[in-house]
């Protein structure tokens, strides 16, 4: 199927959804009572920019969203040198949650390295997350980093050398940002996303805080089987970054309730895949029963 109609099918699937959607809203008498409220959060080096087609999808089916940006990314405008811990790094997301009322339920959906936040999210508002969900995301249960635990994607990184680390307080110093190396990320990130989304993404990207990123303790006493809230997962079958096997792998270390799967999607399917993606989250989160 040539890219044109694949792009016409999918519109056509997500008018219909929608669509159906509203009609059941309607038919049920419960019309805004339905509205979710996803909470979006980016991987490393990303800011809330990168969700914007999903966030165009899930507005237009009615629904509210936030997509922040963690420190030091996006417009967020802390120098990433300054950005030593995790729960700093985290600081506007935890500050956003605390500040909604205790009956507000929020959708968290995590992508890449963001997974570790929204578990880390999960572990202390819990009250407030009746889902999780993962989208090619770290989903450790753990003490432990990201960057030390994610071997899912940490080794194959090290065997093609994608990494670039900037040693913001001298050479003899551990290093204080990383990055995707500009010359690999449309082999790695974006290797089946839009040459324009590539390129956007080229002119915002940033550098995250790897000490931050490094000392990430999402769980302070012990794992998080004790947590009852539920986890989806989706994989992403093209993705070269954070391989197929290896996301297999992290199910398999902490099964989540459901898992679904993008074929055609790379490592970043906001941008190769919105459609799939935003029905896909749909389908995750009407599934459960809102108090």
């Amino acid at each position: 199927m040539q890219p044109k109609m694949k792009t016409t099918l999918y519109i056509s699937i997500i008018l219909m959804i929608i669509l159906e959607i509203r009609m059941m809203n309607c038919e049920s008498g419960l019309g805004s009572n339905k509205q979710l409220h996803f909470v979006l959060v980016h991987g490393a080096g990303h800011g809330g920019w990168c969700w914007y087609k999903i966030r165009s999808l899930l507005e237009a089916a009615g629904h509210k969203v936030t997509c922040l940006d963690l420190k030091c990314s996006g417009i967020e405008p802390t120098d990433f040198n300054t950005v030593f811990t995790f729960d700093d790094y985290n600081q506007p997301l935890t500050t956003f949650m605390s500040s909604l009322s205790p009956n507000h339920k929020v959708i968290m959906v995590g992508h890449s390295a963001g997974g570790s936040t929204v578990t880390d999210v999960v572990h202390k508002f819990a009250d407030k997350v009746p889902m999780a969900i993962y989208v090619a995301a770290a989903m450790v249960n753990n003490n432990s980093s990201i960057v030390s635990t994610d071997k899912y994607s940490s080794n194959q990184l090290r065997e093609i050398d994608a990494y670039e680390f900037i040693f913001g307080l001298g050479p003899d110093q551990p290093p204080t940002g990383v990055m995707v190396k500009p010359e690999l990320r449309r082999q790695v990130l974006y290797n089946e996303s839009p040459v324009e989304d590539f390129i956007l993404a080229s002119m915002l990207l940033r550098p995250s805080p790897a000490r931050a990123l490094h000392s990430a303790n999402v769980v302070k006493n012990g794992c998080l089987e004790n947590i009852v809230v539920p986890r989806v997962f989706i994989k992403t079958m093209k993705d070269k970054l954070f391989k197929p096997e290896r996301q297999e792998s992290m199910i398999k270390q902490w099964p989540p309730s459901k898992v679904f799967a993008i074929d055609e999607s790379d490592h970043s399917p906001f941008f190769s895949t919105p459609y799939v993606l935003f029905a896909l989250l749909l389908e995750a989160a009407t599934s459960i029963k809102m108090p």
